[in-house]
């Protein structure tokens, strides 16, 4: 036998025991466990579907509970507008847990403080106002997740009590993050803002959009705003969000809805057989 044929045999027999090495390593190692994704809201977003949140600006528990049980996907949690402590975000949210809407919270801004005490009591999704820059983007996502996705540190809260012991392990998964570009500066940058990654949702802030361009919505200046934020956002391959109003535009599947106290008019119109008149009262 030549030493060709040697050397050639002794190649392949090294090759055929290293490849039955790896298929039985293979074989022996568990299999990844799947992702638990316990955040029903982020479910039927990653499904396509739109989904809905009544907004939230009263600490009554009561009121919370009502529209966590009322048929919404989420409740807004609002605390940019409102003078809701986190403190009483956090009864709300202990309040509503086993309720279908999953707690959302629309934090003052992307700072570490705010962002962690929100989610330690509980919030499965970040909503952060006024992004105009790519780091503002960039710290929304940091703070809202544990490493290695982002810098969350680990601490105290109710969120083991509200989804269980493995909630390090699981949050990142139910964690939604959610962009608000509000103003033409944000709108310039919307498509360095979409390349941030992390972001789960770029929402089209219809008031504020008017309040910093000075245009109405339907004049053409206006919904060039709105056009071009969902242009790059879809793009992107990230969820659309805007007010409920705009839930028959075309690609706009995380919507915002009317606060506690006007669903609680508007029930009292259905339930008293009222028209609402123009503007929106009663007559």
């Amino acid at each position: 036998m030549s030493i060709k044929r040697i050397v050639t045999g002794a190649v392949v027999c090294a090759m055929l025991c290293l490849t039955i090495a790896l298929v039985t390593r293979a074989q022996q190692e568990p299999a990844a466990a799947p992702v638990h994704i316990y955040n029903t809201a982020k479910q039927k977003l990653m499904a396509g579907k739109q989904i809905f949140g009544g907004t939230i600006e009263s600490p009554d528990t009561d009121l919370y509970y009502a529209v966590a049980t009322a048929g919404y996907d989420f409740t807004w949690i609002e605390m940019q507008h409102s003078t809701l402590t986190y403190e009483e975000a956090a009864k709300l949210i202990w309040a509503g847990r086993g309720a279908p809407a999953v707690p959302f919270i629309r934090v003052p801004d992307a700072t570490e403080s705010d962002i962690q005490k929100a989610t330690d009591i509980g919030a499965l999704g970040i909503i952060v106002p006024t992004v105009d820059t790519v780091e503002k983007a960039q710290a929304a996502v940091k703070w809202a997740r544990y490493p290695p996705q982002g810098r969350r540190s680990v601490g105290g809260g109710q969120y083991k009590g509200l989804y269980g012991q493995d909630y390090r392990q699981t949050v990142n998964d139910n964690m939604v993050v959610v962009i608000m570009i509000e103003t033409p500066i944000g709108v310039a940058n919307a498509e360095k803002i979409a390349a941030v990654p992390g972001i789960d949702v770029i929402f089209a802030a219809s008031g504020d959009l008017g309040n910093f361009s000075g245009h109405k919505q339907g004049e053409p200046e206006y919904e060039a705003l709105v056009t071009r934020i969902h242009d790059v956002t879809l793009k992107a391959g990230i969820r659309l969000g805007g007010p409920q109003a705009w839930k028959s535009r075309p690609g706009f599947t995380f919507l915002q809805a009317a606060t506690e106290g006007m669903l609680i008019q508007a029930g009292a119109q259905a339930n008293l057989g009222i028209v609402p008149a123009a503007g929106g009262h009663g007559q």
